[in-house]
């Protein structure tokens, strides 16, 4: 299983590329199992939307 620390940089990488199937599994199994790294995971994807929405020049 991948430790929190390598989660962490897959939730920030999937932003910039498309993960592999290896990465996503991986990285999915580990969310399941850990209730921080799913609260990061969920921090991330707000941070993302409030980014989104944010009017730009």
């Amino acid at each position: 299983m991948k430790s929190c620390r390598e989660v962490h940089r897959l939730v920030i990488e999937a932003q910039d590329r498309k993960l592999g199937f290896a990465e996503r599994l991986s990285m999915r199994v580990h969310l399941i199992l850990c209730a921080t790294c799913r609260r990061f995971d969920a921090q991330m994807d707000l941070l993302r939307q409030a980014l989104r929405r944010f009017p730009g020049d």
